[in-house]
């Protein structure tokens, strides 16, 4: 008798194979399926860490403050020294903003003693704060 079972349950396989229906009803997919790269495009993808954001306009705000303080005081020493060290770390904090923003920078690394050009900082300060960065 198990036999029989048996017989008819591998012939039920195989002409749903040949068939290639589901064996079980509750195998039938539901709808048309996507394939697996379709969906992997509509993911969200995650933004920049908004800690990691505000950690940066903070200190791009401090940078700014020490700048307006170098060149407002004229007993500074070595006022040339720390103008220049202070505008380099300027300069590269406000490229690591923009490259966090999303903005079209200059890749190439800053030299020792090479500053931006003061039209490329107004540039990069002027498409940050139209993207709402502020300091």
């Amino acid at each position: 008798m198990w036999r029989t079972a048996l017989g008819s349950t591998t012939v039920a396989a195989l002409t749903a194979v040949a068939a290639r229906a589901p064996l079980w009803p509750l195998h039938r997919r539901r709808g048309p399926r996507r394939p697996r790269r379709v969906r992997r495009r509509h993911r969200r993808i995650p933004g920049p860490d908004p800690l990691a954001t505000l950690r940066l306009q903070v200190r791009l705000g401090e940078l700014a403050h020490q700048l307006r303080d170098v060149e407002q005081d004229p007993q500074v020493y070595a006022r040339a020294h720390h103008w220049l060290a202070t505008q380099g770390a300027y300069d590269a904090l406000l490229r690591e903003a923009g490259r966090l923003a999303g903005v079209p920078v200059d890749d190439r690394p800053l030299r020792a003693g090479e500053h931006a050009a003061a039209a490329e900082r107004l540039r990069l300060e002027l498409e940050l704060a139209e993207r709402g960065w502020s300091w």
